[in-house]
């Protein structure tokens, strides 16, 4: 609803600007080809920056279109491709020739616009992208809570399994006798807090020393704990789930306004941290494609790729909602950022247990709205690295497009994860604690190997194939899609098995530059 007369706070706007060479020549780097990563020679911070930052003459003439629209450059980043600019509504409304209103839902209010963005001309090879005009919620956590038995119900066995991060790492193989030493795992967070007391208690009761957890707000977000209701679920859920499967490993939490441009400066802040240096993140957050703008999927794509030529593995949670992905169409939508072709995206399971052995692991499958997401891009085209998978046909008149998951692992509430979360322990669920699962174990994996796993995807489709690194899951469907051997748009290519996994990426060979 439009709130007529109603002027929206003076907001401030992120533009992103092109590296001086094609993004796609970084493509053709054995950083993000079916390379091991003894073989690879990831870029520094500062080498990225050189090779693949914004042109400072670009940036000179954002600024001076800024400046000559009343526009102050609050900050410009090279190695970013970004500036950041303020001004009042009526300022940003003439430079970049939209309107800008305040609009109420039920759970507040959001500044939006009316009308395309546009700049002059000679600025249309320039700025790709113009984020946050619009400021309106963008993503949701994708974790869901176990409920609480009814008094007297009947409960299976299956259904009242929970599991611990280590007891899950034990199942899955990962390594022994590591610990994440010297690595840093980022987590994305756009919403809710944690309490120290809760991590205290928690990796007290799992006799595993307190994590190092650093908070790293970005854009005026801080870590603000509420109840367990909240966000704070997420929160805890990321926190406990990567410390305790790499509890000498480094957490930082990045926290962000809920918007499309505090998620991607959560993002890109991440990446080009000179000081904690992630080797990992971790993105439980997401949404469908359809909610998102093409200029958004496309920057956060980006950002992505700069993640994979500095060696970091980004790791995104599928969506917990099937193969419809919460949308009422009746048509199957991915869900982004998980769909980003630089993304590995990690689907869901229901995994039961006999003590260290697993029993049975089918997709996760509850219902269209406790289900792992799943399926085909509607923006992104088939990557190089999928180009020989037999993908799913793609709906009447679509093309065929990235298909995702690429690996799975426990996501059912039924079958979850023991946390704590302000205070309660609960069983919590969902793709959002597959994300961090796998992020603990490529830190594990990343303290072993002499230089970090970095851009897992095209060795998982390529030598990596058939080398049983991942359990292969061929039981169960999300709505629209089945699995079955191999790759499947329900989990991907499965489970992880940690020391298979290890072994095949310690195999020989020279170093290319």
């Amino acid at each position: 609803v439009v709130c007529p007369g109603h002027r929206p706070a003076a907001p401030a706007h992120r533009s992103r600007l092109p590296p001086p060479r094609a993004p796609q020549a970084a493509a053709r780097r054995p950083v993000l080809a079916d390379v091991l990563p003894q073989q690879r020679t990831y870029l520094s911070r500062e080498e990225l920056a050189l090779h693949y930052g914004a042109d400072p003459q670009d940036i000179k003439l954002v600024a001076d279109f800024a400046r000559a629209h009343g526009l102050v450059v609050v900050h410009a980043s090279v190695a970013e491709r970004s500036m950041v600019l303020s001004g009042t509504t009526t300022e940003m409304e003439a430079a970049f020739g939209t309107q800008l209103h305040q609009y109420s839902y039920p759970e507040g209010t959001y500044r939006g616009r009316i009308g395309a963005v546009t700049v002059p001309a000679p600025l249309g090879n320039i700025v790709q992208g113009v984020f946050g005009l619009d400021d309106r919620p963008q993503a949701e956590a994708h974790f869901q809570v176990r409920p609480t038995p009814t008094p007297g119900a009947i409960i299976a066995h299956a259904a009242s399994q929970a599991f611990t991060p280590p007891q899950l790492a034990q199942l899955y193989q990962f390594p022994a006798g590591l610990d994440g030493t010297g690595q840093t795992i980022a987590i994305i967070e756009l919403g809710g807090g944690f309490k120290p007391a809760d991590l205290k208690t928690y990796f007290a009761g799992l006799q595993l020393p307190m994590p190092t957890v650093k908070v790293v707000s970005v854009n005026g977000a801080r870590n603000q704990p509420t109840n367990a209701n909240s966000a704070d679920g997420e929160v805890l859920l990321d926190i406990e789930v990567a410390a305790a499967v790499a509890p000498k490993a480094h957490i930082v939490v990045y926290f962000a306004p809920n918007t499309s441009q505090g998620f991607l400066n959560a993002i890109t802040t991440a990446i080009h941290d000179k000081t904690n240096k992630p080797s990992v993140i971790s993105i439980s957050w997401g949404g469908p494609e359809s909610t998102w703008t093409a200029q958004s999927m496309d920057q956060f794509d980006q950002a992505f790729q700069a993640a994979a030529l500095l060696g970091i593995t980004v790791c995104c949670a599928a969506g917990d909602n099937g193969s419809a992905d919460g949308v009422a169409d009746g048509q199957p939508h991915a869900d982004f950022p998980a769909s980003s072709p630089f993304a590995l995206a990690c689907g869901g399971t229901k995994l039961t247990a006999s003590g260290p052995t697993i029993s049975s692991e089918v997709v996760w499958d509850e219902g269209a709205n406790s289900a792992t997401g799943g399926g085909l891009s509607a923006h992104f085209p088939v990557p190089s690295y999928q180009s020989s998978l037999p993908l799913p046909t793609p709906p009447a008149g679509a093309k065929a497009g990235r298909g995702l998951p690429d690996v799975a692992g426990d996501a059912d509430p039924n079958t979850g994860y023991q946390v704590r979360v302000d205070g309660q322990n609960l069983v919590i669920g969902g793709t959002s604690a597959v994300a961090p699962l796998w992020a603990g174990l490529l830190a594990l994996l990343n303290q072993k190997l002499p230089k970090p796993v970095g851009f897992l995807n095209p060795l998982l489709y390529g030598s990596l194939a058939g080398k049983n690194v991942c359990r292969d899951i061929v039981s169960g469907n999300n709505g629209a899609f089945a699995a079955g051997p191999g790759w499947d748009a329900c989990t991907g290519w499965g489970s992880p098995v940690g020391n298979a996994l290890l072994m095949a990426l310690q195999a020989g060979g020279e170093t290319i530059a």
